[in-house]
Order: C-alpha cells, then sequence, then structure tokens
C-alpha cells in the first residue's frame, strides 16, 4: 500500500513538472518521514499551520486540508496544481496574477526547478484529512525564477 500511496503522490506532481519541460522529482523517506510527524501533529491538534523552519537544512512544504474521507490523494495535489490559473513567470514573489504569494505558492514549489526529490504524508483528523508534502531543495526563494 505505501508504494501506491508513494506512486500515486509522485505522479500527481510530475505530471505537471513534465507539462512544464521540468525534471521530475524522487521519493525521499526521510522527507516522508518528516512530512509524517508534521500531518499528524496538525491532524491530532486541529491546526493548519507550517512547521517552524529547519535550519540549517531548510525544506519546502505544501499542506492541504479537506473534508475527511472524500478528496482523493490526486485531487489533494491537483489542489495546488489548479493555482496554475494565477501563475505568470518571473522572479517570485511577482508570480502571481492577483498580486498575492498566496494564490500561487504551493504551484511555484511544486514546480520549482532546483526542487529533486519529496516525500508525503496524509493523516486523519477529527474532521478533516491532511496532506503534506516535504521538499528538498525549498523553493520560493525570493529573487529567483521557478524555472
Amino acid at each position: 500500500m505505501r508504494g501506491n500511496f508513494e506512486h500515486r503522490v509522485l505522479a500527481a506532481h510530475n505530471r505537471e513538472r513534465h507539462a512544464m519541460g521540468i525534471e521530475p522529482l524522487k521519493w525521499n523517506p526521510a522527507l516522508a518521514a518528516s512530512a509524517r510527524q508534521w500531518a499528524n501533529h496538525l491532524a491530532s491538534t486541529g491546526q493548519f499551520k507550517h512547521a517552524p523552519e529547519r535550519i540549517p537544512d531548510p525544506q519546502g512544504e505544501n499542506l492541504w486540508a479537506g473534508t475527511k474521507g472524500y478528496f482523493s490523494l490526486e485531487a489533494m495535489v491537483d489542489g495546488w496544481v489548479r493555482e496554475k490559473r494565477h501563475f505568470r513567470p518571473g522572479t517570485f514573489p511577482n508570480n502571481s496574477t492577483t498580486g498575492r504569494v498566496e494564490d500561487v505558492g504551493h504551484y511555484t514549489q511544486l514546480i520549482w526547478r532546483r526542487t529533486r526529490q519529496v516525500g508525503c504524508a496524509t493523516a486523519r483528523g477529527h474532521e478533516e484529512d491532511v496532506l503534506v508534502c516535504r521538499y528538498s531543495e525549498a523553493g520560493n526563494y525570493l529573487g529567483e525564477t521557478p524555472f
């Protein structure tokens, strides 16, 4: 079952990366373990916030939450991919047609050209499922271009 999870999450990420001509991500078990810890924390506390920054080894992080048992893994990742509708090429954080980086930040992390690895985990809370994906190298650096 774990392999199926990894395959599905990777495929959902890499479909968009392939469409943009960006190298596919590879699965990283250490990132997945880190994501699992944070997903479990969020699900058990009902919080929805990013983990504290990891120094000296920063990781990118995408978070998703939605109605428990309703969304497939592909739909969860697609929530980030759909931010593409607000994306415009250029230097981060000026990549949003709305002027709000929050409208494209998940997408830009997903397609960040120097990101090569991902690890993800889901957890079930009282009312919501949570997906946490961790990325290495982290993306969304000020003054850089996503790809």
